[in-house]
């Protein structure tokens, strides 16, 4: 397949070279069309009916961007010779990463058979011999398991930078999703000026463990801070949103009264997306799958703040069973919106200052540091015990 130039909203013209547009043509990449980047949302945000599809379409544009912003800053980061085939691994991996979502993306993800999660199923998906052909066939150079190793995090410290591209503590994912979400949402929570990040991206030594990841230059502090304070209030606004949390519950509950789990079995899996379980979700006449279709969920019968310290979380969860015991199950839905929105990735971000000093982000910034977790459990009822519920827990849990 000859090469690809695609209009998007976020990033204008995203041009895809030979593999990535047959990887682009590909089942597993097809199917992203039927996947709604943000599950149910879109019954809360009437203009969130964007797809994965189009998301790993802007992070393999992000993916290259990031490469060449930090080759730039150094040089001998990677040998020339190297660069180009680099660059399209990192790319190939944006474009890959989020094959394995299931229906509505998070809403469900944990019902998969045999315990797997999407980035298992991700992995069988690239194994399979459709993906395979496609780089044997158009892959220069680049493997397709080395894009498995890659989104696995399974490189030399040396190259940690290229893993963090895809998945890390200011990767690509982030970057595309925030400003998206925010505008398909139409809301302005997730903005942020992605391009002083990127012009102040830099590869860094972290001096403890010897890795070359991602970190950022003194002056980009305020806007890598802008990306971490759109990522909070994307969480507290939009992905938590009280609505939003009640159809996806009524969604897993669902599912679990049905006894469906998403196949395991990768051609299985192919077959499921957000349409077909739609179909099945309106021929249903079960409560749950009514609250979805119909926008009938259950009300909001109690909430409590939305920064929980360990100790109330603690308590609150020990109160749970005797409610629930009190009820027919799936007369109560109990969800837990739970985040670290400033903890960006499992290792540090690194500020280089303009003397030489590397210090850790949160030391950096006391914005960031003084940031604490979300947390926060709702309660969602049939409407005929709501009130007794919410007098319930009120007895319990009184405000403040």
């Amino acid at each position: 397949m000859t090469e690809l130039r695609l209009r998007d909203p976020i990033h204008g013209f995203v041009h895809a070279d030979a593999l990535e547009a047959a990887l682009i043509g590909s089942r597993p990449l097809q199917r992203l069309r039927w996947i709604h980047q943000l599950g149910l949302t879109f019954l809360v945000y009437p203009g969130a009916e964007h797809s994965r599809f189009a998301h790993v379409l802007g992070a393999m544009h992000l993916a290259g961007r990031i490469f060449d912003a930090l080759v730039d800053k150094r040089p001998d980061l990677v040998p020339a010779a190297e660069r180009p085939r680099l660059r399209r691994l990192a790319r190939a991996a944006a474009l890959l990463h989020d094959v394995g979502h299931a229906p509505f993306s998070h809403s469900a993800e944990d019902r998969f058979e045999a315990g797997i999660d999407h980035e298992e199923m991700s992995r069988r998906l690239l194994s399979g011999d459709e993906v395979s052909a496609l780089f044997a066939r158009a892959g220069d150079g680049v493997q397709v398991g080395e894009v498995i190793d890659l989104l696995a995090g399974r490189v030399a410290p040396e190259r940690r930078f290229l893993a963090q591209i895809v998945s890390g503590e200011l990767d690509v994912d982030k970057m595309d999703y925030l400003l998206r979400d925010s505008l398909y949402c139409g809301v302005r929570y997730g903005v942020y000026d992605l391009d002083r990040l990127l012009d102040t991206l830099v590869p860094i030594v972290d001096p403890e463990t010897g890795a070359v990841g991602i970190g950022v230059e003194e002056g980009g502090v305020h806007a890598a801070e802008a990306l971490v304070l759109a990522r909070y209030y994307m969480f507290t606004q939009v992905y938590f949103n009280v609505t939003g949390k009640a159809l996806e519950h009524h969604l897993t509950e669902w599912l679990r009264l049905r006894a469906h789990f998403w196949p395991a079995d990768p051609e299985a899996f192919l077959r499921e997306d957000d349409a077909s379980v739609l179909a099945a979700l309106r021929a249903s006449t079960d409560e749950h799958a009514r609250a979805v279709v119909d926008r009938a969920h259950f009300p909001l019968a109690f909430e409590t703040r939305e920064h929980l310290s360990a100790a109330e979380r603690q308590e609150f969860e020990a109160a749970l069973p005797q409610l629930l015991d009190r009820f027919e199950r799936g007369a109560v839905l109990v969800a837990r919106s739970a985040k670290d929105p400033h903890r960006l990735g499992p290792s540090r971000v690194l500020v280089s200052s303009a003397d030489g000093r590397v210090e850790p982000m949160e030391r950096a910034s006391h914005f960031i540091r003084h940031l604490t977790r979300i947390d926060r459990y709702r309660v969602y009822t049939r409407p005929g015990i709501r009130d007794e519920v919410a007098a319930w827990l009120r007895r319990r849990f009184p405000p403040g």
